[in-house]
């Protein structure tokens, strides 16, 4: 294992257990080690800090131990075992009505670079870092070992993930076993989980919670989902008694994933509907069928429609990240401010709006003032009732606070 050493006072990061080491503090380095391979981090005058995988790019390192030991099959079973411990503690792994959970999420788990997702007795792994690809057979085969028969499958997906630069040719497939299986739990609602050419790795878990918190919100309510993707948000407004769900998403293979996931659970439902539409174009169609409406009703001299009456009362507006690194985060803040905004101009007095950012480059005042600057072109008073984040099985490591990226706002809008 080659020795890396820092520049002189650059330590004082990973003193603080901060589990990257940038490449400006990177003072030399012993030989050339490949992208992937393990080195050792040392101060400029040699004293041991860190061994992690070594990357081309600002991060050089992802520090996998602040102990001097040999990362080996023991080592991988103590984290993969200290992860799922986690996931039993807060009640989900073991759960008979939820099989659908986050079991390794990267630097919250002291694993940064690597996720895995269970959905049922598969295991979808991704590594967004070049070491943990390197690793892929030596973590399978610990987290065969600490799963034991709870997990037959392991299907590998990083295609999209690692740095093309890398030129590692990694191709998507299973390295444990193999299922045509793909329809998974969570709290009791079943939903088919397209990991081999869906988003991240095939559901987005990440939103569990808020899904709940939206099905109290649904009884009598007309829902409209923007940015659906699987219908998670949908399926769920449905089983809390919602009058009508619309689902609207740009692809039409997630409109219809949504609606296999909305027959899969309410076979011949009237009450849901799913649209392949632009999120802009859709909400620019209400406005104008209440603009028709309220020429229609004044010709007729009657009172005009008040507002948006007639609209939704519960809209969900999950978008894609709309920054991806910092360069784009003003470019992105004006697109959260102008989407809520049309949403908002749509809303009844009285409804209620799910609004999140998942882009981990927009922190959670920098997306509230978009809302709220939101709030005040639509000129809307809206009300905060929850705050929304990410759940416990993504957790976030307290010397890592960049892992917190799930951001939302839940409001009532009059």
């Amino acid at each position: 294992m080659k020795n890396l050493y820092l520049l002189k006072n650059k330590e004082e990061s990973l003193r603080r257990f901060h589990p990257w080491v940038f490449s400006g503090a990177v003072g030399r380095i012993e030989g050339k080690p490949q992208e992937g391979e393990r080195v050792r981090v040392l101060t400029a005058q040699g004293e041991f800090i860190a061994i992690g995988h070594w990357q081309i790019g600002s991060i050089a390192v992802r520090v996998l131990t602040f102990e001097d030991e040999p990362i080996d099959h023991s080592f991988w079973v103590r984290r993969l075992r200290s992860a799922l411990d986690v996931r039993h503690t807060i009640g989900l792994a073991g759960n008979p009505k939820n099989d659908t959970y986050r079991l390794v999420h990267g630097e919250g788990d002291s694993l940064p670079g690597l996720v895995i997702d269970m959905y049922g007795q598969t295991a979808v792994m991704q590594a967004h870092s070049v070491g943990m690809h390197v690793d892929r057979m030596d973590i399978a085969k610990a987290l065969k070992e600490v799963m034991g028969d709870a997990l037959q499958n392991i299907y590998y997906k990083s295609e999209t993930t690692l740095p093309f630069k890398a030129e590692l040719g990694q191709e998507n497939g299973f390295l444990l076993g193999s299922t045509p299986e793909n329809i998974a739990m969570e709290n009791g609602l079943r939903f088919h989980i397209d990991w081999l050419k869906g988003q991240k790795t095939g559901f987005f878990v990440d939103q569990r919670d808020n899904r709940s918190l939206v099905e109290q919100y649904s009884k009598g309510r007309r829902v409209l989902n923007m940015f659906c993707y699987t219908g998670g948000f949908s399926v769920y407004a449905l089983r809390g008694g919602a009058e009508l769900v619309h689902s609207v998403d740009s692809s039409q293979k997630a409109v219809d994933l949504v609606n296999d996931n909305v027959e899969l659970n309410f076979p011949g439902d009237k009450r849901h509907q799913a649209f392949a539409e632009d999120a802009f174009k859709f909400l620019d169609s209400i406005n104008e069928e209440l603009r028709v409406k309220n020429e229609e009703l004044s010709s007729a001299q009657t009172l005009p429609l008040k507002g948006t009456e007639g609209a939704y009362d519960l809209v969900i507006l999950d978008p894609p990240a709309f920054a991806k690194h910092r360069d784009a985060v003003r470019h992105a803040i004006k697109g959260y401010t102008k989407l809520n905004a049309r949403a908002m101009e749509k809303m009844p007095s009285g409804s209620i709006l799910f609004t999140f950012s998942c882009s981990q480059a927009i922190s959670k005042e920098q997306f509230r003032m978009a809302v709220f600057t939101a709030a005040t072109l639509a000129h809307r008073h809206v009300r905060i009732l929850h705050q929304l984040h990410q759940p416990a099985d993504h957790p976030v490591n307290i010397y890592h606070p960049e892992g917190e990226y799930l951001k939302g706002l839940v409001l009532y809008v009059e």
